[in-house]
């Protein structure tokens, strides 16, 4: 956990919501752009299971934070740090959090629960946002952003920031009638009233396939024609989805061993 220091906002000082823009300014600088604050004790029991607090820090902490980004601009951001280190998304982040946290919010105490070594219910949190609603390819979609964004921190504080209204926009999926992702997904692992439940692990075995096309993207995210203009670069589509093959790799070579094959 991180102590309070001397300077900044202060532990009793309340922020009006016509200047909230301004305390978030660093994190949007760096692309950052979505910010959600909760009410820690009014969440749900099965998110606050999630964040592994002890007593102490249920009586210190007194709000949730949730950040992420949309679009382009947090890539960018990260291609001028460099893409160096053995986790350069996450310990970026986790740079441009404390510098925010020990400049704007400084006199708070604080804690980053995700990254972390713990689960945490984004998902959860992204709905009670707004920010999530369940698509076909598993991926949260926003009416305006499309699926082309993604959680980057959650925070514990002590802060009295003004509480994020949800954001209240229905899910573009509702009326989509062509849906074009189920069309476009080639392990057909979609949900649908053609293809019946999500597949999970028709996904995963069409991507470890040495000539799939989904190795490096997502072809039926790619295929959603919402949000388009926050569709992230080739290349930062490709760099999260080789992050992930090593995973399902190891997950795949663990299943014969646990069913005994």
């Amino acid at each position: 956990m991180h102590a309070p220091s001397a300077a900044g906002i202060g532990a009793s000082t309340t922020v009006p919501r016509a200047g909230i823009a301004d305390v978030f300014a660093p994190l949007s600088a760096q692309g950052l752009h979505l910010h959600a604050v909760f009410d820690l004790h009014r969440l749900p029991a099965s998110v606050q299971a999630t964040l592994g607090l002890n007593e102490a820090e249920r009586g210190r902490f007194t709000q949730l934070i949730l950040i992420g980004h949309r679009g382009r601009d947090f890539w960018a951001a990260l291609q001028r740090r460099g893409l160096h280190g053995s986790d350069p998304v996450d310990t970026f982040v986790g740079e441009c959090v404390k510098a925010w946290m020990d400049g704007t919010l400084a006199g708070h105490a604080w804690r980053q629960v995700f990254p972390g070594p713990h689960p945490v219910g984004l998902q959860a949190l992204g709905a009670l946002a707004g920010w999530h609603r369940p698509s076909p390819f598993w991926v949260g979609v926003d009416a305006e952003w499309g699926s082309w964004f993604a959680y980057r921190a959650v925070l514990l504080t002590d802060t009295a920031l003004p509480l994020t209204p949800k954001r209240e926009l229905e899910s573009p999926c509702l009326a989509c009638v062509d849906q074009p992702c189920v069309r476009a997904c080639p392990a057909g692992a979609l949900a649908s009233e053609a293809t019946g439940p999500w597949r999970l692990q028709a996904c995963l075995s069409h991507r470890l396939q040495a000539d799939s096309g989904c190795q490096d993207r997502c072809l039926a995210r790619n295929a959603c024609p919402v949000g388009a203009e926050h569709r992230y670069p080739e290349a930062q589509t490709a760099y999260h989805y080789l992050q992930s093959l090593p995973a399902i790799r190891a997950h795949a070579q663990r299943a014969p061993e646990a069913s005994g094959g």
